[in-house]
């Protein structure tokens, strides 16, 4: 049992960063969107996950050079597809907030990312690993996919406190929580970014043969899946640099770095904080998927308490503001159901 709340604390942890890591870019200051994105994302998807493999991972470069090509060629191509749900997604944040934006992504991403490889396993694989079928044959299995689909009810209740939001406030209560406030726009790339962000749960189970690399070569198991981070970390980072070096050139924007009215080194700060914070969901969530070993369960772990905390910071900088005690009840009634759901999950990781 010691291992299954060890397991659930490490996705809090790294639920809570997810939640977070967007705040501190709401302090960069005279710089484009795409140039403070990407300057944290050299942090989150080159930098960091290198400087915790080398740490937890002695043999990352053997292991990598003695991979099957088509291990790398899968987890790299799952990163670059989860690289544009990353990309979209930072612009969701952009234009609808963290409290709408994550409600709507994570309804998607949870559905896909945590189903979808137990399934794939039954259909195309002859894995040994916990397939579709056999978490129906089981009282464990039975009690993470209840969890799952209660989980999405409570997002689901989370995402509808979102809309009426919108339906009831004035623009300016709007605005002044998001500032390039944009329901259009938000939906569209939130929900590009809802089915595509779950490509990493696909990448982890791609690369799942550099994680038992690791361990075979004496790796800690609760870092085992660093070395696949920094593949699935190496496609993200493909598609928002071609998507941030266009969108720069098109805006003449990479002036920003050289610009010297604009403050500099407080935006390459916040930046690299934000891009950090961003990798450490990761980090912590394979440490948690490691005790857990059961994706469904991991990655509703990981999305719920990403809905808990963005909720709450949305509260924190007043994206709520104006809203209705009606409104404000369904965000706390979806906000109970997720954390009833996190213990349906946690109970069947214990009973399996």
């Amino acid at each position: 049992m010691e291992i299954i709340l060890l397991g659930i604390f490490l996705h809090f942890v790294g639920g809570f960063a997810s939640g977070s890591f967007y705040i501190p870019y709401k302090g960069v200051k005279q710089w484009s969107w795409e140039s403070y994105w990407i300057t944290g994302g050299l942090f989150s998807w080159l930098i960091v996950p290198l400087i915790a493999a080398y740490f937890t991972v002695p043999h990352f470069i053997e292991i990598l050079q003695n991979a099957d090509s088509s291990v790398l060629m899968w987890t790299y191509t799952f990163g670059v597809l989860w690289g544009i749900g990353g990309l979209t997604f930072g612009l969701t944040m952009r234009y609808l907030g963290l409290s709408l934006g994550m409600s709507v992504i994570m309804g998607l991403t949870s559905a896909f990312g945590a189903l979808a490889p137990p399934i794939y396993r039954d259909l195309f694989t002859d894995s040994t690993e916990q397939t579709f079928t056999s978490m129906l044959q089981s009282t464990g299995g039975l009690w993470v996919l209840a969890g799952v689909a209660v989980s999405l009810v409570g997002i689901a209740f989370c995402g509808r406190a979102g809309i009426i939001k919108e339906q009831e406030m004035a623009d300016h209560h709007k605005k002044a929580g998001v500032a390039e406030f944009s329901l259009t726009k938000g939906i569209t790339v939130a929900l590009i970014s809802g089915m595509l962000s779950a490509c990493f749960s696909y990448g982890i189970s791609a690369g799942r043969p550099l994680a038992e690399a690791a361990v075979a070569m004496g790796s800690n198991s609760l870092f085992q899946n660093n070395v696949t981070f920094m593949v699935i970390m190496w496609g993200g980072l493909t598609t928002n640099l071609i998507w941030c070096a266009a969108m720069a050139i098109r805006n003449r924007s990479y002036t920003d770095f050289v610009n010297p009215e604009t403050p500099r080194l407080r935006n390459w700060l916040l930046s690299a904080a934000a891009g950090t914070t961003w990798f450490l969901q990761f980090f912590f969530y394979g440490m948690g998927e490691s005790r857990l070993n059961n994706d469904a369960s991991s990655w509703v772990l990981h999305m719920s308490f990403i809905i808990i905390v963005s909720n709450f910071w949305g509260m924190f900088f007043r994206e709520w503001r104006g809203a209705s005690r009606r409104n404000m009840r369904v965000l706390y009634i979806g906000i109970a159901i997720i954390l009833f759901s996190i213990c349906m999950v946690g109970w069947g990781n214990y009973l399996r």
